[in-house]
């Protein structure tokens, strides 16, 4: 089965349903919700073709399940229309901040970044929740801001990086175009002792979860601009993140 297409995607919501996992967003999960049972969330980070994103969330409002969404301020990403839709459709809304970049590794300016950009965001929908964005080609990492600083004096109460426990959470993601992309994350990894299972592809998780391996709590990142029905762009998207994924283990990736 061709993979990272919407086809796939609803059959993964699907099964995720049918096997009774409940759906919380990181807001949630931060104020303390667990939901008895199997539980996920599922996270989404808007890094570019927006309406993608605003896809996925009318998928997921008319499964009844809701959502994460990670916008940066950049044009690709931020657009206060695609934003309001996905807020009104009963999702989350994060700042997905990468303001140690934009200020070229200088904390002082990076702050200043962070500030302007957060209120910005939050002139659109309400923002509670933060989430690093990697920033794979950048000499900064981007999570470094805060360790002169500290975002739960801005109204933030979690980001993920921080906030959660990955030897209790399973995170899997799909950076790399692959759900074992960790290969080739410069970045997007957590710290963990646990030998988690690993995934290579959609349908490899799809029968985990049939099969009732697939483990109980769950946080599973999306970048939703690699996943199309438009057979040009999805074969346009595979070239390039092919490309993309050979630079970075050569160039980026440390070990």
């Amino acid at each position: 089965m061709i993979d990272f297409n919407l086809t796939i995607y609803k059959k993964l919501l699907t099964s995720l349903k049918k096997n009774g996992y409940s759906f919380i967003t990181f807001e949630e999960y931060c104020q303390g919700i667990r939901p008895s049972g199997n539980w996920i969330i599922l996270r989404h980070d808007v890094d570019d073709k927006k309406l993608n994103s605003l896809k996925f969330a009318e998928i997921q409002q008319h499964l009844d399940i809701k959502a994460t969404y990670y916008f940066r301020m950049v044009p690709q990403s931020f657009d206060p229309i695609v934003i309001k839709k996905i807020f009104d459709l009963g999702h989350e809304i994060g700042y997905h901040y990468e303001d140690m970049d934009f200020a070229s590794g200088k904390t002082a300016i990076a702050i200043q970044y962070f500030e302007k950009h957060l209120t910005k965001l939050r002139e659109v929908v309400p923002i509670n929740t933060l989430c690093m964005h990697g920033s794979p080609r950048s000499l900064y990492d981007n999570k470094d801001i805060w360790k002169a600083y500290d975002y739960k004096k801005y109204d933030l109460i979690g980001e993920p990086y921080f906030d959660m426990d990955f030897n209790q959470i399973f995170y899997i993601t799909d950076t790399g175009r692959m759900w074992d992309g960790f290969k080739v994350s410069v970045r997007d990894k957590v710290a963990t002792t646990i030998n988690w299972p690993e995934f290579h592809t959609t349908q490899q998780i799809i029968e985990a979860i049939e099969n009732k391996t697939f483990p109980s709590m769950v946080m599973m990142n999306f970048h939703p601009q690699r996943w199309t029905d438009n057979k040009y762009l999805w074969l346009s998207e595979l070239v390039k993140q092919t490309l993309k994924n050979t630079i970075k283990k050569y160039f980026f990736v440390k070990g």
